[in-house]
This record gives C-alpha cells, structure tokens and sequence, in this order.
C-alpha cells in the first residue's frame, strides 16, 4: 500500500502528461504483480462494490475522532471530500503494520461487505490504528468506492505497453473486462496484460467471452456547407440513425454468450431476451449496437429503457412491457476471425448477410440512411427528434474498426441535432469535488410554475448540472452563491434567485419522482443568461411543450437514482459519450 499511496501522490499532485507516465511506468516495473494487478484495475477505472455502509462509515470516523456530530459535519463541509475529511481527523495510529496492496484488498478490505455493523465497526478501528498516517487517504478512497485520479485509461494502458513491450492496442483489447465491478485481478490477470504477443498468432477464441475495446465517434460540429471540404463527399460515408441507448457487444464464443456495455460492465442477465436471442446465433461471433426498449417495430425513447435499468428484478410482466433489442450496426467477429481490419462497408456487407439469414426476436439490423449529398442528408437529419433518435453517425467507407477515439485507421463521427434548452433559475448549490471542492459548482435550476402575471407562482427545481462553464466562470458564480446564499444544508447552500442560465439536455420525460413532474437527460450548461432577469426564466409550460408527441399517453419515468451530481449510481448503465462530448476534438 505505501508505493500504490505514493503514485497516488505523485499523480495526483503533477499535471504532466510525461510526468504521469514515468510515475506510472516506475510503478508497475518496481511493484509485486500482485499490487500492480490491483494498482491497474483502479487506475484503469474499476471500483468493487460499496465495502461499508457511508453512514456507518461517517459514525465510526466520529467517533474515533471524539467529534461531535455538526463539527464532524463542518468538517467535511469544509473539505468537500469525505475520504479526505476522515483521513485528516483520525488520531495517529498506535502500531503501523506495512501490508501490500494486494493483501489490503483480499484479506482485510474485500471481507468489509456483508460483516455485521459491531464486527464491522470493531475491523474498521483496527484496520486504522494499524494504517500509516500517509496512506489513510488512498485507504478511504478505496473503502468509499470513490477512487479518482487524474490519468486516463489511455495512459494506464501506454504506461503497460511501454512496460511489456507490447503494443498498446494489443493491451488495450486485453484490458477490456479487467475493471468489472466483480473482477478480482490476480498476478496471473496482470502478466497475461503485458504478456509477449505470439508472432500471427490471434487472441480471438483465447480471450473467452471478453469483447473488443469500443470504437468511439468523435462529435461533428460544423455547418453542412464544409462537409465536403472538411470530410469529403457524402459518396465516401455510411450514414446511420444515431441511437439513445446503451452501447453495447454481444458474444458469442466457446457456446456461451456475454454482453457488455461500453462501461465494460457485465449485463448478461440484465437482458435475458438477448442471451436467448445471441444463444441462437452461429458460434464466433461479436456484434456490436444498441441495447434499446423496441416495440412495434421501432426504437422507444431511452425514458422507457431506463425504468428497466431501475429495477432489481425482472419480471415477466416488466419484460413483456418493455422488451428490448440489440440494434446491430457493426459486425467484429465471424467464425473466430477478428474482422476490424477490413474496412468498414465489407463488414456492413458481412452484418447484413448475417442478419438476414438469422431472422431472431431481438436482432434488429441498423439501416443506413440514403441521401444524394450533405444537403439531402441534413434534410432527413431534421425527422430525428422525431423518430427518437440523437441525430446521424457518420463511418467513412474504407474505416477499420479502432480503440477507442481514435483517427489513425479511419473514423466515425456523430452529426447529433442541436440540444433542447430552456432558461432555468439557479437556486441551490453544492461544492464539488478534488481539485473542486473548495468551490460551488454543482447546481440545482428551477423554472416558474405558471405565467410572469401570476403572483402566485413560484419556482419549481427539475435539473442539476455541473458541466458546461470555464474555471473563470465557475469562480464568478461560486463568489455571487457565497454573497447570496439564503441557508445552508451540510454541503448545500440555497441562494436568492438571482442567475439565470441557458441549460441544455439530449431528452425529456415524465417522471413521477421528480417535484417538478419531468425528468432531462444529460442537463448541462450552455452559458450564463446575464441579460436576461429571473422574471424572464421559462416555465413548467415551456418544458412540457417540449414533450415527446404522445402527451398523457407517454409512461411516467422512474429515474434511476444516483449517487451525487457527478456520478452515475453503480450499475446504472447509462451511456455517458455525449457527455464528454466537451472535451473532445472537431474537424
């Protein structure tokens, strides 16, 4: 544990690209392959399922501390972080006992979950007194399944090429399925990692039901007048819907069948329908597409597949109303070969063969989208928010399939329509997290519940948001919050109403467990509205008009629940490309 607390230091505290790296590689050279196993599933985004109860956790920490409850509480208000809060309140330690990180994980961590709450309280104090002062901090964050850091997947993934000597697609094909939330990397799973690749030798059949890294489209914003001088004719793509479901691969090997999200989550049996449906289909085989609720023949809004992500268990009444499909749009393997090196409209060529050819419930083949040039695509462009889907997705003809967002064997790009948006009332306010946590930037947003005219009326919360402003931004309204704040609720102040911004989102529902009657998918900020007076903001009535067709007759949604502003509950399953879309690069 103390090297692992070490790197996390050193990466934490460095923004350099190159400096991440050496650290990285200085790591996994010098460390056991026990830790280094373990140090690349966290790195590389893995999190076991929650180990202690928070509010156990919370008290335990108190105590220890011999804190009352609303210094404690201060406490963390003032830190922002709670890892960081109890490591900093704890009494030293009594007798330091130095342990690897691998025995931390396998004999004193992973054993937390399920221990009854006075065993548990008594393992957690022992654990403490024996945990040296600079390692408690990593200590926490692995206990509160709130490890983050700041290097990507990408760099864990160059960081074991340069180490193994092994190409960094070979690693990160070999990667995928490492971070499961069940996973239990072993020194065995991390030599396989780095191991020598067999001169023309595959992995296809050797990898067991493990999917291919995801290839990922990068966002097209420009107007259509310059496609043809930034990315060609429209003779040289194949244009599909873009879908709004979750990203997914089924496999079909050694005659078992697996299905992944792009999370690299495991949800086999969160589909059964589909398990069925890939059971029936010729062995060898990865298919890639979109999980969606399909009913009567077309693709039903995310809202409806949603209320089946919600929900524990799955019965046959639950399955019946909303079944769903894999909406198939690429074709990665065929009996055993890995295809994405042939570009891509032989593996379309290949997909719809095999798709004809094997007429199942539950396989629905994505069709491509005909048009003489941009301009007639545009057009078309224009039916998808009527027909439920984000916009197009754009795959040049002669691209192979690559990993992750990349340009060097050809590219995919994702043409999506223009967000919704309304003008919303900033009310409440919560701080953030690391190297935000000092500063307000989670927020809560009202709109009027009736006309400027009512007296009546007041302001009704439908959305948080925490994306979308410049660090510049961020600390001119984290000042105005602190000069308006009205009262303060832990960690959540509310203000006077005095900001109004411009909120955009991909979706809108119903939803019965909101205040407010509706539910946005993927809320962010477009800019702040200093011109326009909270008076002005828009209204319930503008919302709802923005409702998909269907009115009263739409489902009322059940939002999954969600951990904080920032963070998808675990097993979610919720497709967050669109929301990385700000970082990403256009033409």
């Amino acid at each position: 544990m103390k090297a692992f607390a070490a790197l996390y230091r050193e990466l934490d505290a460095s923004t350099s690209s190159l400096a991440k790296q050496a650290a990285l590689q200085s790591y996994l050279r010098e460390a056991p392959p026990a830790d280094a196993a373990w140090a690349v599933y966290f790195l590389a985004g893995g999190k076991p399922r929650q180990l202690v109860p928070t509010r156990l956790l919370r008290e335990q920490a108190r105590l220890a501390a011999g804190l009352p409850e609303w210094l404690f509480d201060e406490s963390y208000e003032a830190v922002g972080d709670l890892a960081e809060t109890i490591a900093l309140l704890l009494p030293e330690p009594t007798e330091v006992v130095e342990r690897p990180l691998s025995a931390w994980m396998t004999e004193h961590l992973l054993p937390l979950r399920g221990q009854p709450p006075e065993a548990l309280a008594l393992t957690l104090q022992s654990q403490w007194a024996s945990l040296a002062v600079e390692q408690r901090f990593v200590y926490f964050k692995l206990i509160t399944g709130a490890f983050r850091v700041g290097v990507s997947k990408l760099q864990v993934t160059q960081a074991l090429a340069a180490v193994g000597g092994v190409d960094a697609k070979l690693v990160a094909q070999r990667l995928m399925g490492y971070t499961h939330v069940g996973a239990r990397p072993t020194a065995a799973d991390h030599a396989a990692l780095i191991a020598p690749a067999e001169a023309g030798a595959g992995e296809g059949n050797a990898r067991g039901l493990q999917p291919y890294p995801f290839f990922l489209a990068h966002p097209l914003a420009l107007p259509v007048e310059q496609f043809d001088a930034a990315i060609g004719p429209a003779a040289d793509w194949l244009v599909e819907w873009k879908w709004d479901g979750i990203r997914a691969q089924l496999v079909r090997r050694g005659g078992e069948v697996a299905i992944w999200s792009r999370g690299e989550e495991l949800v086999t049996e969160r589909f059964p329908e589909l398990r069925t449906m890939g059971e029936a289909l010729p062995d060898g085989l990865v298919l890639d597409g979109e999980i969606l609720v399909w009913r009567d023949g077309r693709a039903m809004p995310f809202a409806e597949l949603q209320r089946r992500i919600g929900r524990k268990t799955l019965g046959a009444k639950l399955l019946r109303e909303l079944p769903v499909a894999l909406c198939v749009y690429d074709l990665l393997e065929q009996d055993g070969q890995d295809l994405r090196d042939q570009p891509q409209h032989e593996r379309r060529t290949r997909l719809e063969r095999l798709v004809a050819s094997h007429p199942l419930p539950g396989l629905e083949l994505s069709p491509l989208v005909d048009g003489a040039d941009w301009r007639a695509l545009a057009q078309t462009r224009e039916q998808a928010r009527a027909l439920g889907v984000e916009g197009m997705m754009l795959k040049r003809r002669d691209a192979r399939y690559g990993v992750g967002r990349t340009k060097d064997v050809g590219v995919w790009w994702k043409w999506k329509i223009d967000p919704l948006s309304v003008d919303a009332v900033l009310i409440y306010a919560q701080r953030g997290h690391g190297r935000r946590a000092s500063l307000y930037t989670d927020y809560t947003f009202a709109v009027w519940n009736g006309p400027q005219d009512d007296p009546a009326r007041q302001l009704v919360p439908f959305a948080k948001a925490y994306s979308g402003l410049t660090d510049a931004e961020i600390h001119e309204v984290d000042a105005a919050i602190r000069r308006t704040t009205i009262e303060s609720f832990g960690p959540v102040r509310s203000v006077t109403p005095t900001m109004v911004f411009e909120l955009g989102f991909e979706g809108i529902a119903r939803s019965g467990r909101h205040k407010s009657g509706i539910a946005v998918r993927f809320p962010r900020m477009l800019r702040r509205r200093e011109d326009k007076p909270v008076e002005e903001a828009d209204t319930l009535q503008t919302l709802q008009a923005l409702l998909p067709a269907g009115g009263d007759d739409e489902p009322v949604v059940r939002a999954a629940p969600r951990t904080s502003p920032a963070t998808p509950a675990q097993g979610q399953l919720e497709d967050v490309e669109d929301a990385e879309d700000a970082d990403e690069a256009t033409p």
